[in-house]
């Protein structure tokens, strides 16, 4: 273990600095750009911006490298649930994951149990499948906020 002035160092921390900063943000971007691109927009040598990303990678800065598939929706919304208090939520979630479109849900503390995000083709499409959410056991309430748009 390395030591400094006494002080025994338990592990070394590795701070990111600008250059890291635009490859994350460019590989955000395009999970697939070149390291050769990636070099001349940051400034550096492909070997240099591979070992970057390497190292990002091995610290789990960078987790995963992912596709982004369009599947068709073009309505999200974001809908708020509350649970019966004799509910079980666990059961009641695994239910809403398996309605289709749901992309994620959470677990709440304060007013609401669970924010459920999904996505449709159509708005119609998107009311079935709230309707089906609204329909399990357990589901006290609903309030449902439909996205105008995505910022980030």
């Amino acid at each position: 273990m390395p030591s400094c002035a006494g002080i025994l160092m338990v592990e070394e921390h590795y701070a990111l600095d600008p250059v890291d900063l635009k490859i994350i943000e460019l590989l955000k971007k395009d999970g697939r750009m070149p390291f050769v691109e990636l070099g001349k927009r940051v400034g550096l040598s492909e070997a240099a911006v591979r070992r970057r990303v390497k190292m990002l990678q091995e610290r789990g800065i960078i987790k995963r490298f992912t596709v982004e598939v369009d599947e068709g929706f073009q309505v999200s919304a974001v809908i708020f649930l509350q649970f019966e208090s004799s509910s079980l939520p666990g059961e009641i979630l695994e239910k809403i994951a398996k309605v289709p479109g749901v992309r994620a849900i959470y677990e709440l503390t304060g007013r609401f149990d669970a924010m459920v995000m999904i996505a449709a083709s159509k708005i119609s499409e998107l009311n079935e499948r709230i309707d089906r959410i609204r329909a399990i056991e357990g589901v006290k309430s609903t309030e449902t906020a439909v996205v105008l748009r995505v910022i980030s």
